[in-house]
């Protein structure tokens, strides 16, 4: 299949969804050798989930369906250039490469500005507008500690 009819097919189903009332107009699909292997759609207010963008909703259905964490030889179709969770989320899960439709120029335009957020994360702790407090904890190093030693880590 052509990367436009998955792009198409991407866009169709966010502007579907977006019509049900699922939540904002973006979709996403997780294709693997020119097969749609998952679909994800924005849930953000219908699943009162701030996470559940079109992107994350298609990785976790990908992995769920394909019963691994590792997305490697995979790429996403998304209608809208990835916001900064999103884009993490790709590279968690080591998609190869994104296509994508709209620029985050254009989401701004209609209401979706990540641009501050993609400011902030450039920006040092102690200046960023949500404070990031360090609390040492003896428990957290000990797990750290124990899962560098351990032999039985499934590295991701």
């Amino acid at each position: 299949m052509p990367e436009t009819d998955f792009m198409e097919r991407a866009a169709a189903l966010a502007l579907r969804k977006m019509r049900d009332n699922h939540g904002g107009p973006f979709g996403a699909l997780i294709v693997r050798n020119d097969e749609v292997v998952a679909e994800g759609w924005n849930q953000v207010t219908s699943a009162n989930d701030p996470t559940a963008h079109a992107e994350v909703v298609a990785i976790r259905n990908a992995c769920a369906n394909l019963k691994t964490f590792s997305l490697d030889g995979c790429d996403i179709y998304t209608n809208c250039e990835p916001c900064p969770m999103c884009l993490g989320a790709i590279y968690w899960a080591h998609i190869r490469c994104i296509y994508y439709s709209n620029t985050r120029a254009d989401a701004a335009r209609i209401g979706f500005d990540d641009d501050f957020i993609y400011r902030e994360i450039g920006m040092p702790l102690d200046r960023r507008t949500i404070p990031a407090v360090r609390i040492v904890s003896e428990t957290s190093e000990f797990a750290f500690n124990e899962w560098a030693r351990s032999p039985e880590k499934r590295r991701y």
